[in-house]
């Protein structure tokens, strides 16, 4: 992990074995997966996922569905199965390669056009495809916009001073009617500074509430043994529906 290192006083080391406190980057998360320090990856299919996916399609069928910083996530292929189109964008080639791999399925690889060193994994029946490039440099020029989003790991991954960037990202993701299940933790970040980040309501209004409509759907007690090794005796985990408030005026 960082044996050697030394830890200033009132630092401690975070979930990933680095001093807390420290702003991830590019090269961090890509490390993470060639460590295999992805203590963050699901085995299964999220609870509140499968919990929610009615509200996400709302009464409709084959969608067009977008996981930000996707991973190697067990969710895309559940929903690709189910009929929809998935398109995900993830900075570590070494995770969508290992999707591909795990999942047991073909596919190609090409270049995309306008973004250099960005690469798009294909799989062959066209229901996913994965973006291999850095989240800010995606728009909706690359790949359209989106009826749906699964939103797990991902905000609460963002460096908190990179939000707002990302905010305005994901809501220019979003096509008329797109229905956004953003998934968020939040505790004491006095008692343990991150990764994964504290993102509290407020911080959501915050960063949505000026074009979209926020919604509280479940808000759960999700503290472990793991939560409390980083010092935390409180630990929550809350789903909000985020839509368009041009939506609402049509």
């Amino acid at each position: 992990m960082n044996a050697g290192v030394d830890i200033p006083e009132g630092k401690k080391l975070n979930c990933f074995g680095d001093i807390e406190n420290i702003e991830m980057t590019v090269e961090d998360w890509m490390g993470r997966w060639e460590k295999k320090h992805i203590s963050f990856h699901k085995n299964e299919v999220h609870k509140l996922l499968q919990k929610h996916l009615d509200i996400i399609l709302n009464g409709r069928k084959q969608i067009r569905i977008f996981f930000p910083l996707c991973g190697k996530s067990l969710d895309m292929k559940w929903l690709a199965d189910q009929g929809h189109t998935v398109v995900g964008v993830e900075v570590s080639k070494m995770a969508v390669r290992e999707f591909f791999a795990e999942q047991n399925l073909s596919y190609t690889q090409e270049s995309v056009p306008g973004m250099p060193g960005a690469e798009v994994f294909k799989s062959s029946d066209g229901q996913l495809s994965l973006f291999n490039c850095d989240m800010f440099d995606f728009s909706s020029l690359i790949a359209g916009k989106f009826d749906g989003m699964w939103d797990r790991g991902s905000l609460v991954a963002i460096n908190p001073s990179d939000r707002q960037r990302y905010a305005k990202l994901m809501t220019t993701l979003m096509a008329k009617g797109c229905r956004y299940l953003l998934d968020t933790l939040t505790y004491d970040q006095n008692k343990y500074a991150g990764p994964p980040f504290s993102t509290p309501r407020l911080a959501i209004q915050d960063l949505y509430g000026q074009s979209c409509n926020i919604q509280l759907i479940e808000s759960s007690d999700a503290l472990t043994d793991r939560q409390r090794l980083w010092g935390l005796d409180s630990f929550t985990e809350e789903a909000h529906l985020i839509t368009l408030k041009t939506d609402m005026d049509s």
